[in-house]
């Protein structure tokens, strides 16, 4: 069985219970709540993905350190690596973003308020 971590266990329930709220039916929550909900859910998900893309890169950048440390010959293909890994990194959080652009400016409840 794997085992999973707190950090991601906590990102999908956060993932899971806000974006039920961001997209909840307009009948259940008046308009404003409903925008309200979706600038959180939206603020929130920026707000983890960031950080825990920061994490993740501050990890591997320190490996990556202390691998070159070890063996500087090896230092071509750390260095490669450690890009490649820290754009699939980056790119986690920029997809966090479009999420969260989406739920901002894809709302229905923004068309009823404005």
């Amino acid at each position: 069985m794997k085992k999973y971590s707190v950090s991601t266990v906590a990102a999908l329930v956060l993932v899971l219970g806000f974006s039920s709220l961001a997209f909840a039916s307009e009948g259940a929550l008046g308009a404003l709540e409903f925008y309200v909900w979706s600038v959180i859910a939206a603020g929130l998900c920026i707000a983890f993905a960031a950080g825990l893309c920061g994490i993740g890169q501050g990890m591997g950048l320190k490996a990556a350190v202390e691998g070159i440390a070890r063996n500087p010959e090896a230092s071509g293909k750390v260095t490669v690596t450690l890009l490649i890994g820290l754009a699939m990194i980056e790119s986690l959080c920029i997809y966090a973003l479009v999420i969260s652009l989406i739920i901002l400016y894809a709302n229905p409840a923004a068309k009823l308020l404005g």
